[in-house]
């Protein structure tokens, strides 16, 4: 049997997972982090490439002991009949199959969704592309870079004349979100109605899921034939909406989203009846037109005081306000100890701090499982799935499947 045994509201599914890089393995993590037994096909030679991104995890790459936790690592050849056949012996006891292959792989394997419907009707196919089908970019590379520039989000990111990517891989990440919920989706539906029929078919694109979460923009455009320009960490659509630098050398966010909130925040906060009066600030859109002095007044006010004092005034007066932070102040910010975020996270090479997925379900704790090493579950998955020690060492020597873990 398998190491541990996955619990939470997915126990008992099975998601067999064709993957590499950020999309796919972040659907497959959160299946698995729900409680789905996610068991993860590598080739033999290497594996999922973002293995090898970097090593800054105790030799491992960041971007892999992330997205991977809770999975079962599988080596098969593929290009091998018996290893296409363990294949599908494993698929014959999945929910679901996510694969994010190069346009076109699965089917060539014969894997695609038609494939799967023949062979395994009970299986969830789910693609995951760049571009989608049918159209002129379908057959392009689409790393997470270049859908955020093709789809918009780069020109809505950071300056007038700078534009600039999102830190987050956010299309990557958005899309295996989508991903997931989509399978979720499906497996409530056949619970419900008890389904007999073969799946249906998910196809899910990074360009089609950066579009959508570009509607604001693509919306206000639309009807005004504006390409709002990029205010760094400020907002189009909201004034006043920004950083400020304070006295003692911080910086902090305030925001207003609406009339009552910039009253308070003139007259409570920065003492300015004046702009609180004035009719070129009535109302939200005034303010956009005029944020520049707006932002000039408000700047002037937090040079003049520190950021604790800022923000027990902001807080008194019900104004949103943040302090600006870099990833090594998150990582030991005190709330995220407060609220015992923290959890410890097995991998090959020892344990790593890694934070609570984001859902907070009451009694229940979502499970966080070993980070896999390359081939580590393949003699236990497939001896569960039927294949004797004799068949897995003839296997081996065929090169159907890779090597004994630990590897030499």
């Amino acid at each position: 049997m398998s190491e541990s045994t996955p619990t939470g509201p997915l126990a008992g599914i099975t998601v067999i997972a064709m993957e590499q890089a950020v999309s796919a393995p972040m659907c497959t993590r959160v299946l698995a982090d729900f409680g789905a037994r996610v068991i993860k096909i590598e080739n033999p030679k290497g594996g999922d490439f973002a293995r090898d991104y970097d090593d800054v995890v105790l030799g491992q790459a960041a971007h892999f002991v992330w997205a991977n936790r809770g999975k079962e690592s599988v080596t098969l050849n593929l290009k091998s009949p018996a290893g296409m056949e363990v294949l599908h012996r494993l698929l014959d006891g999945a929910d679901a199959f996510v694969s994010n292959l190069a346009p076109g792989a699965t089917a060539r394997l014969g894997l695609g969704p038609a494939d799967l419907r023949e062979r395994h009707p009970q299986v969830i196919p789910v693609e995951i592309d760049g571009y989608g089908p049918g159209g002129p970019l379908s057959d392009k590379r689409a790393y997470d870079l270049l859908v955020q520039a093709e789809s918009g989000s780069c020109a809505a990111t950071g300056y007038p004349g700078m534009p600039a990517k999102p830190g987050a891989p956010v299309a990557d990440i958005t899309t295996g979100l989508y991903s997931a919920l989509s399978i979720m989706a499906l497996l409530l539906g056949r619970a419900r109605t008890g389904s007999t029929e073969a799946a249906p078919a998910v196809a899910v694109s990074l360009f089609d899921t950066m579009t959508d979460i570009m509607g604001y923009q693509l919306t206000y455009t639309q009807h005004s034939g504006i390409d709002q320009e990029p205010l760094g960490m400020s907002s189009p659509a909201v004034a006043p909406y920004g950083s400020f630098g304070t006295r003692d050398g911080q910086t902090v966010v305030l925001g207003t989203t609406n009339d009552r909130e910039w009253q308070r925040l003139a007259r409570e906060i920065i003492e300015r009846p004046d702009l609180a009066d004035d009719p070129r600030f009535a109302t939200n859109t005034d303010r956009c037109r005029h944020r520049d002095e707006l932002n000039a007044a408000i700047e002037s006010w937090c040079a003049q005081h520190d950021l604790d004092d800022i923000q027990r005034t902001a807080d008194a007066a019900g104004i949103g306000n943040s302090r600006y932070n870099k990833p090594s102040e998150v990582i030991a910010h005190p709330h995220l100890k407060a609220r015992d975020r923290w959890r410890q996270v097995d991998t090959p090479n020892g344990e790593i701090a890694a934070l609570l997925p984001p859902p907070v379900i009451s009694g229940v704790e979502l499970g966080m499982g070993a980070v896999p090493g390359l081939g580590q579950h393949t003699d236990a998955v497939l001896g569960e799935f039927g294949y004797s020690a004799a068949e897995l060492d003839e296997m081996r020597g065929e090169g159907a499947i890779g090597p004994v873990y630990p590897h030499e």
